[in-house]
């Protein structure tokens, strides 16, 4: 990582950490360099062991809902819910297994001082995670389970998950209080590669309403909102600017990213907009090929803001090709994109 922070426009003064430049463009402003939160961390991520684990490379972890999570070094040990185990068959018994946890007597701000006591703050932002509805009705009732429920009996779903919405801001209070993030991520995946799992009907009936209990919270205390949502889900940006979503990651291309580039300008920030499920972003590509590549999506995303570089490599960190093109990814960075604003 690059810790000098120079000008290399000629000037000699000190830049903006990336933690100060990353909350610029969330402002709406443009940046003083373009952030490569894969290069250059603007945040510091809280994990949470009360909420949905986001990976497990150390084996499965069950939740306090019961939920087994498990991770496989081929999905570069992304937390998925255990194959085959249901936690509830019948979204109309969920009252009678799905039970929030008892939190009374806990050391809320142990837990979160020693979770953020080495991060250095002038130049990172902690940023917390959570919000995930479907994916926890996922968890609980398996996919097919998940989709079934919410067409078939939709007011058990929106009971449970206003249930459920109780242990959820009560954590989130709590991380608000003691942990004190700058950024929040409202983190659920609706999508698919080629489409939404449900209307735009649907969610604003079912999820919108609890993401935006999550997105109210952190806007009443000045927190800057993004939102990460994989697949095909260009339907929900309206919704998500109504709520005060600054940010969208990963912005995979199988939306129409030029045209929503277009249409919202620096409204909201592109953080992604890379193809890491081709070619470029997965296999052996030539290094040529790979940076002409990375030239055009900084050509094609990064003019008027509203960009976060985020190219990289979805291979494991170890081997010896993610080294390779990772070099690439960072030249570019450092001698092409990272100083565009000052050189276009």
């Amino acid at each position: 990582m690059r810790t000098d922070y120079i000008d290399i426009m000629g000037d000699n003064e000190m830049t903006l950490t990336p933690k100060e430049n990353y909350l610029r463009t969330m402002e709406g402003e443009l940046p003083e360099y373009i952030p490569a939160p894969y290069i250059e961390p603007w945040s510091a991520p809280l994990p949470d062991e009360l909420l949905t684990p986001n990976n497990c490379p150390n084996g499965p972890i069950t939740t306090v809902y019961g939920v087994t999570y498990v991770g496989s070094a081929d999905l570069l040990n992304g937390a998925m819910p255990k194959p085959g185990e249901i936690l509830l068959d019948d979204i109309t018994k969920w009252r009678d297994v799905i039970k929030n946890p008892d939190l009374t007597g806990r050391d809320w701000e142990g837990y979160y001082n020693s979770l953020t006591k080495n991060v250095d703050r002038s130049k990172l932002a902690v940023k917390t995670v959570g919000g995930d509805y479907f994916l926890t009705l996922v968890s609980f009732m398996g996919f097919e389970g998940a989709l079934i429920a919410m067409h078939e009996e939709p007011e058990e779903v929106y009971a449970l998950f206003e249930y459920v919405s109780e242990f959820y801001l009560e954590v989130m209070r709590k991380q608000i209080q003691y942990a004190k993030p700058e950024v929040y991520t409202i983190m659920d995946d609706d999508a698919a590669k080629l489409a939404p799992f449900f209307s735009l009907d649907m969610y604003r009936r079912l999820v919108k309403p609890f993401h935006k209990k999550h997105a109210d919270l952190a806007l009443e205390n000045g927190i800057y909102l993004d939102r990460h949502d994989c697949g095909h889900c260009e339907i929900f940006i309206d919704d998500w600017l109504e709520m005060g979503i600054k940010s969208w990651n990963p912005a995979q291309v199988c939306n129409d990213l030029v045209g929503i580039k277009k249409k919202y300008g620096d409204k909201l920030i592109i953080a992604g907009a890379w193809d890491t499920t081709g070619p470029i972003g997965r296999q052996d590509v030539d290094p040529e090929t790979l940076r002409a590549a990375l030239y055009e999506y900084v050509d094609t995303f990064a003019p008027g803001g509203g960009f976060n570089y985020c190219a990289n490599i979805q291979r494991q960190p170890s081997e010896e090709l993610y080294k390779e093109k990772m070099d690439i990814v960072r030249d570019v960075y450092y001698n092409y994109a990272r100083d565009y604003y000052k050189t276009h």
